[in-house]
This record gives structure tokens, C-alpha cells and sequence, in this order.
């Protein structure tokens, strides 16, 4: 594909990443949010190195407008947590960080920073993040009606639904604030640091791998290795 200058660009195609990406956040979400009991969920959030390289980069683009943007998606409501409280900047600043996120889809978050305030400046003079709610509501209805607009808001709202149900190891959800809204009760136990997904050993990812898209149960497939040995 040839390099992409704005959403509007009219050689753009959706890559076959993202094409399959809503299925793998379907398991994610199913391994994740099944993690612990909201009474005995320990807040995890940022190391404290972590926690500093974050506050100073939230100040800057690229991480400014990806605020300013996770927080017009959900803003603050009397009816339920916002991108703030469940602290979705936090949760994508740790995938694009620390969990193993493919290249090809951190380069398009970030571009899509570019192209947003590109399309700002082009329409408001400046740049997106200091603008009024109303000029941010247009601008993003406006990119939403290209094809990669779409999937790039789609994206940071698949991250703001991950943010809200996974386990706070992951760096979003505190105190387990997403569930008490959902009143979800989760399972038990809470995966810690360490014990993240992709923290698993690789055995372990393919038995999570295999669960999740709901094919031969686990159980099953040791007992037909066991009997396989044994007719060896």
C-alpha cells in the first residue's frame, strides 16, 4: 500500500490487522475479564518509573491528543465511569509499551494523531487537544466518515472497552471500577504482574488460545495425549 497522507486518502485500505482484530479482542476480553473477585482485586497500576515517563509524555503529543481523544469518546456522565476514571490512557500506554502489540498497529495509532491534527488545523487552526468539546465532536464525526477515520476510532474504542473489563495489572480499570459499574462479578484469581497474558509461558498461551475460540476443551485435549502415549 502506498504511504498514507490523511484519512481522507483515497489509496488507503484497511490492513489485514485490523481486519481480525475485533475477534482477538473478543478472546482477550474473555480471558481477561474472568479474573477475580471485585473484594479481593489489589489496585496495580504503573511502576513508578512507569508513572513518571507517563505524566511527562501526557504533556506532548503524540500521548496529548490520544488523551484528549479517549476522553471526547467518554467523557465524564453521571451515568457510568469515564475514559479518565477507568484510566484509558494508562491502559494504551502500556500496550503500546509493554504488552506485545503488533508494529504494524501501534504506527497506525500514532499516524492517525498526525492526520487528526493535520484535519484540525485545516478546519480550526489548531491543533485538537485544547479545542472545545463541540469543534472535537465535529472533527471526529468528520474522520469518521472515511474508512480509516473509522478504524482508527474504532481502535482507541476498543481500547476503552479493554480498559474498562480487564484485570488492573493491565493498567486500566482501578479498583476494579469498570466491574462495579457492569456489577460484573469476575472470577477469582486476579492475574498480577507477572502472570499477564502475555507474561504467560508459551504453553500456557496456546491452552488460553485454544479456550477462547472455543474449540477441543483443554481437559479433553490431555486426555487425548495421555491416550495417545499410552498406545505408543
Amino acid at each position: 500500500m502506498p504511504p498514507i497522507s490523511s484519512f481522507f486518502d483515497k489509496a488507503y485500505r484497511t490492513p489485514d490487522f485490523l481486519t481480525h482484530k475485533q475477534m482477538k479482542r473478543r478472546a482477550f476480553l474473555k480471558s481477561a475479564a474472568g479474573a477475580s473477585a471485585i473484594a479481593a482485586m489489589p489496585v496495580i497500576s504503573l511502576s513508578a518509573k512507569q508513572q513518571v515517563q507517563f505524566d511527562e509524555l501526557i504533556k506532548t503529543d503524540p500521548w496529548l491528543t490520544l488523551d484528549a481523544t479517549l476522553n471526547h469518546l467518554l467523557p465524564s456522565s453521571p451515568t457510568g465511569p469515564s475514559a479518565q476514571e477507568i484510566q484509558a490512557t494508562a491502559y494504551l500506554f502500556q500496550v503500546m509499551t509493554v504488552q506485545p502489540t503488533e508494529q504494524e498497529e501501534k504506527d497506525f495509532i500514532l499516524k492517525g494523531v498526525g492526520w487528526l491534527n493535520d484535519y484540525a488545523n485545516s478546519q480550526k487552526s489548531q491543533n485538537f487537544a485544547p479545542l472545545p468539546f463541540e469543534d472535537k465532536e465535529q472533527l471526529l464525526s468528520g474522520i469518521s466518515k472515511s474508512t480509516a477515520g473509522q478504524n482508527w476510532l474504532n481502535t482507541l474504542l476498543g481500547y476503552i472497552f479493554q480498559a474498562m473489563l480487564a484485570p488492573p495489572s493491565y493498567g486500566g480499570n482501578p479498583n476494579g471500577i469498570g466491574y462495579q459499574w457492569l456489577e460484573h462479578q469476575a472470577g477469582f484469581p486476579l492475574p498480577e504482574k507477572g502472570q499477564r497474558f502475555f507474561e504467560l509461558p508459551s504453553r500456557a498461551r496456546i491452552a488460553v488460545q485454544v479456550q477462547s475460540d472455543n474449540k477441543e476443551p483443554l481437559i479433553a485435549r490431555k486426555k487425548n495425549n495421555s491416550q495417545r502415549i499410552n498406545k505408543a
